[in-house]
């Protein structure tokens, strides 16, 4: 079996290859990378953004494999937050045919880089550095900004493993889907 991913973020290869050793029906896979656009912005900023990056992220790769994963995190709008946003993050299995989504638990940022990121439309990690709260310019390559501001309880890399999860649920029970 082989498995194409499309991006060549550290974070997203290691949480898709540890989560895949958890399941029987990818034991022995071929995981490889290639990097690709996801047809969005590089921010995105609502749901729908986010899953069509992600799927796009899938479908451009989708080449001699059985499966191609596509991983977005972008803004959704949440009513009763603070900032009316929460990041959410979004894995897209790709078979040929069809998707395969699922999503991770979603988080609100800091007033002020949610602010930056829909005012100055910059990205989170960009947002991120000029709100003070770090300097890392490889946030999202590394423990991202819910691993700062969880203390490291939640880090990059077990956030994106939620969305791989939900979206494995379908590849592990076809019969209800």
């Amino acid at each position: 079996m082989k498995i194409v991913i499309g991006t060549k973020n550290s974070t997203k290869i290691a949480a898709i290859k540890e989560i895949i050793s958890d399941y029987n029906f990818f034991k022995n896979a071929d995981v490889s990378s290639i990097e690709t656009e996801s047809g969005v912005g590089d921010q995105p900023k609502s749901l729908e953004e986010t899953i069509r990056g992600a799927q796009n992220r899938a479908k451009n790769v989708f080449k001699n494999c059985n499966y191609s994963l596509g991983i977005e995190s972008g803004l959704m709008k949440v009513p009763e937050t603070k900032s009316g946003y929460m990041d959410v993050c979004v894995c897209a299995i790709y078979d040929g045919k069809n998707f395969h989504l699922g999503l991770s638990s979603a988080f609100e940022y800091p007033k002020e880089i949610t602010k930056l990121i829909i005012e100055d439309n910059l990205d989170a990690t960009q947002a991120a550095n000029k709100s003070g709260l770090t300097e890392n310019p490889k946030l999202g390559s590394a423990e991202g900004i819910i691993g700062i501001i969880t203390k490291g309880r939640i880090t990059r890399k077990e956030y994106t493993k939620q969305a791989i999860r939900t979206a494995l649920i379908h590849l592990e029970n076809p019969e209800l889907y």
